[in-house]
């Protein structure tokens, strides 16, 4: 393992129970077909690429499927299958707890054993649940618990309302939309500026938030005691990852607008192909437009300051 260095912020697992409850739903990840995965064909791309820690998480569409029971069985399942894999192998692997919502009681009840007595690094919340977005102020309990932790919040896409294209499935066009859409709904309902211990990271460089930041700001006329201002000062709290995002195009407007040490490095395996991950590996190792160790602290640093264990490790 010469040589690894990255923490990766967006790596998924998917535990053979899980795929099991998935199949027997008929569910997909909004149109995108589950690839294979088990721990060791983890830990062998890692090693190719020069990943030393993989902070897993469930992807697309979480562990909620219409019963509150079942979604607290399959949570409690994927988050103690998780906490093993950290518990063998803790230089290798982090997790990202999974919480039933839209069933809160539930949330809460998950939220707390998984940071507590599975000592998760964080938990990861659907971009949307069932349609509902993450400024709802039913949700409102979990972000106070979760702020009060001051905990690393991972949030990640799922399907919208809207129809899947044909050939374009929800991960290629309709995730990025919902990543902004729900930070927007966060930031605007109060959640960002109420909560300011936790910290929040967006997949795949925020969606479109990096680059139509300053449209966004348009919205305080529509949202009496905002301020553009706030607004903008709001959105710089979110993290972004670098997952399928890292290219010429979309690195000058993430570096430009995030806020110093809020971007991290991400893969998105095994949902993105190996081939497709390490091209966006090369576009990232490749930019020519960084500060001085910037590229270092995407890779590294900025995980470690979110994530003292690793440091120390």
């Amino acid at each position: 393992m010469a040589g690894s260095r990255r923490i990766d912020v967006h790596q998924h697992l998917v535990p053979g129970a899980y795929r099991e409850v998935m199949e027997r739903h008929g569910a997909t990840v909004a149109g995108w077909p589950v690839p294979a995965w088990d721990a060791a064909g983890a830990l062998a791309m890692m090693d190719r690429r020069s990943i030393a820690t993989g902070v897993l998480s469930v992807s697309a569409p979480g562990t909620h499927f219409g019963d509150d029971a079942e979604a607290r069985a399959v949570a409690r399942s994927v988050n103690e299958y998780g906490a093993e894999l950290v518990k063998d192998r803790p230089d290798r692997f982090g997790l990202f707890a999974s919480l039933p919502l839209p069933d809160m009681d539930g949330a809460l009840a998950e939220a707390v054993y998984a940071l507590d007595e599975l000592r998760a690094d964080g938990v990861v919340l659907m971009s949307n649940i069932h349609g509902r977005y993450l400024g709802d102020k039913d949700f409102a309990p979990l972000w106070a618990e979760l702020d009060a932790r001051g905990a690393v919040v991972f949030i990640h896409p799922s399907g919208s309302a809207l129809p899947v294209l044909d050939g374009l499935p929800g991960p290629l066009v309709d995730f990025p939309f919902d990543t902004t859409r729900t930070a927007l709904h966060m930031t605007f309902s109060g959640v960002m500026s109420r909560h300011t211990r936790m910290k929040v990271i967006l997949s795949h460089a925020g969606g479109f938030l990096p680059y139509a930041a300053w449209r966004f700001t348009l919205g305080a006329q529509f949202n009496p005691g905002t301020t553009p201002d706030g607004i903008l000062a709001d959105l710089r709290r979110f993290y972004f990852d670098t997952a399928l995002s890292a290219s010429p195009t979309a690195l000058p407007a993430l570096l430009a607008f995030a806020a110093p040490g809020h971007v991290l490095y991400g893969s998105d395996f095994p949902f993105a192909a190996e081939e497709h991950g390490v091209l966006f590996d090369a576009m990232l190792d490749g930019y020519e437009g960084y500060e001085p160790g910037q590229l270092d602290a995407i890779d590294r640093g900025n995980a470690e300051a979110l994530f003292p264990r690793l440091g120390a490790a």
